[in-house]
C-alpha cells in the first residue's frame, strides 16, 4: 500500500533535515568566530537594521535566551555591537558592524554555490514551480503557529 501524500512529506522533511546538517557542513562558511547557528541572526539584522533582541528573537521563531547567548557570540566574534535604543535608552539594540556584512555576504555567496550546484540540472521552471510550493507551505506553517489555538497548546 502506497504511503498517503502527508506520510511522504513527513518522510521528506525528516530526509532534508538529515541532509541539511550534511550540505551545511559542505558550504565554504569560513571561520567567523561563532556558531553557525549565531551566524544565521546577521541575515535579519542586514536586512532589517538594528533592533531589540527580543524583536529578533520573534523573527527567528527563537526562544530570547538562546538569540541572547548567540548575539554574545557575534559581539565577542566583532560581528555585531550593541547600541543604545533611540525609543528607550534603557534597552539596547543589535547592530550588524562592516566585518558581520563581510560575514553575511560570504555566507550568502556559499549557500547561492550549493544550492546552484543541487539544482544545476532542473529546468527553470521546475526551480520556480519549487519556490512557489515550498514558499507556500512555509507561510501555511507560519500562519498555523500564529494561531490562537496553537499558542494555547504550546503554553499548556
Amino acid at each position: 500500500m502506497e504511503p498517503d501524500s502527508t506520510t511522504r512529506l513527513a518522510s521528506e522533511l525528516t530526509r532534508f533535515a538529515r541532509l541539511g546538517g550534511r550540505a551545511k557542513a559542505m558550504m565554504s562558511t569560513g571561520d567567523f568566530g561563532a556558531e553557525f547557528s549565531a551566524l544565521m541572526l546577521l541575515f535579519p539584522l542586514s536586512s532589517h537594521g538594528p533592533m531589540r533582541i527580543t524583536d529578533l528573537a520573534e523573527i527567528k521563531g527563537a526562544d530570547p535566551s538562546t538569540v541572547s547567548r548567540q548575539a554574545a557570540q557575534l559581539v565577542k566574534a566583532g560581528l555585531a555591537r550593541r547600541e543604545a535604543d533611540p525609543a528607550d535608552g534603557r534597552a539596547s539594540r543589535l547592530a550588524v558592524t562592516d566585518r558581520g556584512d563581510d560575514a553575511c555576504r560570504h555566507l550568502h555567496e556559499a549557500r547561492h554555490a550549493l544550492l546552484s550546484r543541487v539544482l544545476s540540472d532542473w529546468p527553470e521552471d521546475r526551480v520556480d514551480a519549487f519556490v512557489d510550493l515550498f514558499a507556500l507551505f512555509n507561510s501555511s506553517v507560519e500562519e498555523l503557529l500564529r494561531s490562537p489555538s496553537t499558542a494555547s497548546r504550546e503554553t499548556s
